[in-house]
């Protein structure tokens, strides 16, 4: 392990960290129409963490002082996932010297119940691996949580949506680094980027993150929404992330025009940014033709069709009146039921409507999409839609290969061989160590929360097997909402540090796909040979 090239980049991280909250600081004052007075509060928590920063950064650039821009597969797993972890660190600081609070304990006294530091390391991971959980109950009060620390929790969505290392390439370039780094941080299968060059490459990639950033945030302005809303939500939603600026998240604005225009824009978050490059220039027809994306529009096409259809005839769920006409039942699904179906697949976990009082079958659809998530390349999370088009067809082949032994046949995709023989092993083992993943976690949770979680805050306690699956599902796949004690209208304040930081390890592994979080428990791989 070469440390001294692995600390030096490290520095920068923590320098651009420090740069990107500067963009938080103007939202302090009342010129900017959120706050009535100027919010010392935040600002000085914003200043204090900017030099926190700045002084860590410098620290670690002193101690990769020297270092050759010489990097290897082992040292940029490492700078990514400590890259990670340093975010993680430095992104909780303005919550913590800002002294946000989850909730007011007594209101009349002024006892607020400040966040502990479980709570600002989950609040920093869950916007920067674009999970939009909260431990926060009321993110409207700005004496529960200034103004400017709020548009800091929305922008660690954007800085977490491409990838700070991508954006690191982007910006500082690396060299023969930078490819080293775009491979260990995209998340989903390798596939041909539109560029040879990876600075080239990360460019383009943030440069239509960018450009879809500001034509949402503009279209959500027009449509009602004020400058702070607009960007916020534009921010949570091509990072399908989630995070709201209100306490009932999009549902606050009771709008249909927003609640399709967030839709569609979801919708693209989930593809594939090659493919929104090759439309760009004029080469749509490499989307039409690629499986992924075809998979992944019916996906969503169909699966709204029979989730609504469901709802409606067979349980009613939009039917709070028995005199409604069915006709009002049929656009409330047509309304909520797409946009709840494409905010889970993409793992963004935007609410218009309390998905969690549906049917039992509704809910069980919603859970398994959890495990699905967007196109590779994109900024969704979970498993990924070409993970389980290979699945399926490993699967197939491995069937056939049971009664047909001397039978050889090779992968294929869109119709191609895939000559690669570790993919089968990889798609594979990415497979059982979720599963394993997921199934370790549950049983840790279940076994080692205490069931007060749910006593004492109003919850059944038998369901507390369907909760703790739904949150580490949620954490893992970076969903966000789950159902239950995590659903729609809830969060996890409720859960205690040891859970928190639980999902803060989960989100991490979600959003990095394992291999760099995993390999920095292996000593072997910290050696220096």
């Amino acid at each position: 392990m070469n440390y001294p090239i692995v600390m030096r980049l490290l520095g920068m991280v923590s320098w651009l960290i420090g740069a990107t909250m500067l963009g938080s600081v103007p939202w302090a004052f009342p010129w900017f129409g959120q706050a009535e007075h100027v919010e010392w509060q935040g600002l000085i928590a914003l200043a204090g963490s900017m030099a926190a920063c700045g002084a860590i950064g410098a620290v670690l650039r002193y101690l990769g002082r020297g270092a050759q821009i010489s990097i290897y597969r082992r040292e940029a797993m490492a700078v990514v996932g400590l890259s990670w972890v340093l975010a993680t660190v430095l992104g909780a600081l303005p919550y913590l010297f800002s002294q946000s609070a989850v909730a007011w304990e007594e209101y009349d006294t002024g006892l607020r119940k400040t966040m502990t530091i479980a709570d600002c390391l989950f609040e920093s991971q869950s916007g920067f691996s674009t999970t939009g959980a909260t431990v926060l109950t009321d993110i409207e009060d700005p004496l529960l949580l200034p103004r400017s620390i709020l548009f800091w929790r929305c922008s660690t969505h954007f800085l977490g949506g491409l990838g700070i290392i991508v954006l690191f390439v982007a910006v500082l370039g690396q060299g023969s680094a930078g490819k080293a780094l775009m491979r260990a941080e995209i998340p989903g299968p390798s596939k041909e980027g539109a560029q040879e060059r990876m600075q080239h490459t990360a460019w383009t990639f943030a440069g239509i993150y960018c450009v879809l950033n500001l034509v949402l945030a503009v279209v959500l302005h027009l449509e009602s929404m004020s400058w702070f809303d607009a960007i916020c939500h534009a921010f949570g939603t091509m990072a399908t992330g989630g995070f709201s600026t209100y306490n009932a998240s999009l549902g606050h604005f009771n709008s249909a025009v927003i609640d399709y225009t967030v839709l569609v824009f979801m919708v693209i978050a989930g593809m594939n940014f090659t493919l929104i490059y090759l439309v760009s220039i004029g080469r749509g027809i490499q989307m039409l033709k690629d499986i992924e994306w075809r998979i992944y529009m019916t996906i969503i096409v169909a699966g709204s069709l029979v989730l609504g259809a469901i709802s409606v005839w067979m349980y009613e769920d939009f039917d709070p009146n028995s005199n409604l006409r069915d006709a009002e039942e049929v656009v409330a699904a047509a309304r909520y039921v797409p946009f709840t179906f494409v905010s889970i697949l993409t793992t963004t976990g935007y609410g218009t409507h309390d998905f969690d009082r549906w049917n039992q079958f509704g809910r069980a659809v919603l859970f398994l999409l959890m495990f699905v998530g967007g196109c590779a390349g994109s900024t969704g999370g979970g498993m990924k839609v070409i993970r389980h088009v290979l699945f399926v067809k490993i699967l197939r082949l491995e069937i056939e290969h049971s009664y047909h032994p001397n039978v050889v046949r090779h992968l294929r995709l869109g119709g191609v061989a895939i000559p690669d023989p570790e993919l089968r092993r990889t798609i594979l083992l990415y497979f059982g160590l979720v599963t394993f993943i997921f199934m370790l976690s549950w049983l840790m949770l279940v076994g080692l929360e205490p069931d007060s979680t749910w006593s004492e805050h109003n919850q059944p306690l038998q369901n507390k097997l369907i909760d703790s699956a739904s949150a580490v599902a949620a954490t893992l796949n970076n969903i966000g909402p789950g159902l239950g004690t995590v659903g729609a209208t809830q969060n996890y304040e409720a859960f205690s540090s040891f859970a928190k930081l639980l999902f803060v390890l989960l989100m991490m592994l979600g959003r990095l796909e394992l291999f760099p979080v995993l390999v920095m428990g292996t000593p072997a791989f910290w050696r220096k040979h």
